[in-house]
């Protein structure tokens, strides 16, 4: 079939859920609503997503559907064994996980420890236990500062994080501890992603995380959208911490940004280029900043301020060009924990020259979208059904 639109620009609202899923209580989420709880403490103004169709999706408090959408509307089931960010963008791409990512919920066994102290030559750890990691370097940012020990934590989701003082283990050593990580997490121990985290301070009061995060994660499997998207000789633009997730698979650029505003700025540069493909960018705030931390207020801000930009977004777009607005998984921050949470995720696309007001209904998977996407450039992606022909 003939390209129907030459780019499409995929932007991930990381964490932006939109109500529980069936299998939700057996997740503990029942009753998990990251947007619907959002909407309901307070007004949130976002007259441009409202415009687009997010009203007309579910009810949210405070946002009446629009009898016109400039957009098509819908959701998307996470049909993964997961609700993490590899899990919900692997599945855009196409790879459904039957047996989701290992969790160490205790901590990190000794087996896992021990090889790590050995083959990454320190003198032991300090954590290792699921912390928040702003949190974490609070407490034992100090302690760190004296021992030299690197702090290692894990999360609800899949990963193994260190963090570490800047000025005692220089970067290139931090990332070469990730790397022996990386190594010694394999099969049973696969954990998505190995995480350095770095910081700054002189104590517990000012320590402070920098923008030299590096994550390394698990390859996906072969066969998914990225590399048969550039296999054919398209474009596949990665912003933000896109290409990581994928392990750089498939990616022919790597843009580096690391906040919200950075990453619609670069999001912008990329649809004002010349190029043919896929442009694909997170927006890393929302989970980062306020799910996980369970800042409602902070949420919905980083909301209206989406929705500020989201003309600019709009105004970028070539006549023959698809955006596709969409997220992960959910992180009520309203709900108990600091967990992400198993929830619906919103689907909004809107083209110039696209079909306007579809509703596309409950997408039974997120590889719908991986789906629309390689159909739309002559391609096919394992168990994803598509709605390109709705547009």
């Amino acid at each position: 079939m003939a390209t129907k639109f030459k780019r499409i620009c995929l932007i991930v609202l990381d964490s932006a859920g939109i109500g529980e899923m069936p299998d939700a209580a057996d997740w503990g989420d029942a009753g998990a609503n990251t947007l619907g709880h959002i909407f309901e403490s307070r007004s949130v103004n976002v007259p441009n997503l409202r415009a687009m169709g997010l009203g007309n999706i579910t009810h949210l408090k405070g946002l009446a559907p629009v009898d016109a959408p400039k957009g098509s509307f819908g959701k998307c089931t996470l049909k993964s064994d997961g609700k993490d960010t590899t899990t919900g963008h692997w599945e855009m791409a196409g790879i459904i996980l039957k047996q989701g990512f290992p969790k160490f919920p205790e901590g990190f066994p000794p087996r896992i420890i021990d090889e790590f102290v050995r083959q990454a030559n320190v003198p032991g750890v300090l954590g290792n236990l699921p912390a928040s990691g702003t949190e974490i370097i609070k407490e034992l940012g100090e302690e760190h500062l004296s021992t030299g020990k690197p702090i290692v934590y894990t999360s609800a989701d899949s990963v193994f994080q260190i963090a570490a003082h800047e000025e005692i283990v220089p970067i290139d050593r931090l990332y070469e501890m990730c790397e022996i990580a990386r190594k010694i997490l394999h099969g049973d121990d696969e954990v998505a992603r190995v995480i350095a985290r770095p910081f700054l301070g002189s104590a517990a009061d000012n320590f402070k995380r920098t923008e030299n995060r590096h994550d390394y994660a698990v390859p996906p499997p072969a066969g998914n959208l990225l590399p048969l998207l550039k296999d054919k000789g398209l474009d596949v633009v990665c912003i933000g911490k896109i290409a990581s997730i994928y392990d750089g698979m498939g990616v022919t650029e790597d843009l580096t940004a690391k906040n919200n505003d950075q990453i619609i700025d670069v999001t912008i540069e990329a649809l004002n280029a010349d190029s043919h493909g896929l442009i694909f960018s997170n927006l890393v705030d929302f989970d980062m900043l306020y799910g996980h931390r369970r800042d409602t207020e902070g949420y919905a801000k980083a909301l209206e301020h989406f929705d500020s930009r989201l003309p600019e977004i709009v105004d970028a777009l070539n006549d023959d060009d698809l955006l596709i607005m969409t997220a992960d998984h959910g992180n009520d921050p309203s709900f108990p924990g600091s967990d992400h949470t198993r929830e619906y995720v919103p689907l909004l696309v809107y083209g110039k020259t696209a079909n306007a007001g579809v509703e596309l209904g409950t997408r039974q998977s997120l590889s719908d979208i991986g789906q629309t996407v390689a159909e739309n450039f002559g391609l096919h992606i394992a168990d994803g059904v598509g709605f390109l022909s709705d547009l």
